[in-house]
């Protein structure tokens, strides 16, 4: 039961036309203290659900009807232009980097990307949609693997170090330097010291906020042009 002092009950909205995801991704989210306020199985009911409902967040699959193309993405494009008061997180089940990059777009606040199979991992899963709520982001590890790999030979992530990869590529998934300090089993000191570094390599100034993190990681990585690697198929 949610203590009255607590903050609002976040409110999310989920679209897949898998039933059974749906509702799996519904129980685990009520379980953990959010209120699942809309459900819906293609593109048009999601639209409709979010301007009825302006839920905190939507979660969306990237593939629904008619055709389990791009429909989900066109959605959650749309969502973000049409209603930027709320987040949305997009679950795809493979590595899509071009899509990825749409729906990121110039100014990635209260957006997420990332694989069905995060879903198993509930802590993470559930943490990474209240950020999106909350206006952070979120980008899977495997997506920043493959944006990491596709710097050309010229950029400035080749100055930094193998362990300043490590932290940058946390960075991206939106974690703190905390959380970064306790997956690399470092001092959070040591950490707060690779990020000034890799800031200056990159020529980013830090900021207060610490979601400008995240944003000069992914703009960085849009500026690169080596061409993304092809899509896997469905």
């Amino acid at each position: 039961m949610t203590d009255a002092s607590e903050a609002p009950t976040l409110r999310a909205v989920l679209a897949d036309d898998s039933v059974l995801f749906r509702e799996g991704v519904a129980r685990l989210l009520d379980e953990h203290g959010l209120e699942v306020v809309g459900r819906a199985g293609d593109a048009d009911e999601l639209l409709s659900q979010v301007a009825a409902l302006r839920p905190d967040v939507a979660v969306v699959d990237i593939r629904m009807p008619p055709t389990h193309t791009i429909e989900g993405i066109q959605a959650a494009i749309r969502i973000r232009a049409d209603h930027p008061g709320t987040g949305v997180l997009v679950l795809s089940q493979y590595v899509e980097t071009r899509q990825a990059f749409e729906l990121l777009g110039p100014e990635p606040r209260g957006v997420g990307y990332l694989l069905k199979d995060r879903v198993l991992d509930l802590p993470e899963f559930v943490s990474a949609v209240r950020r999106v709520a909350a206006g952070g982001s979120v980008v899977d590890p495997e997506v920043v693997v493959r944006l990491l790999g596709r710097t050309s030979s010229a950029s400035p992530v080749e100055r930094l170090t193998e362990r300043e990869r490590e932290v940058l590529g946390l960075m991206a998934e939106g974690r703190s330097n905390q959380a970064i300090s306790e997956r690399l089993f470092l001092s959070e000191r040591t950490v707060e010291t690779h990020v000034a570094s890799i800031f200056g390599k990159l020529d980013f100034q830090p900021a207060p906020d610490d979601h400008r993190r995240v944003l000069a990681v992914l703009e960085y990585l849009r500026s690169t042009d080596a061409p993304p690697p092809p899509d896997r198929p469905s």
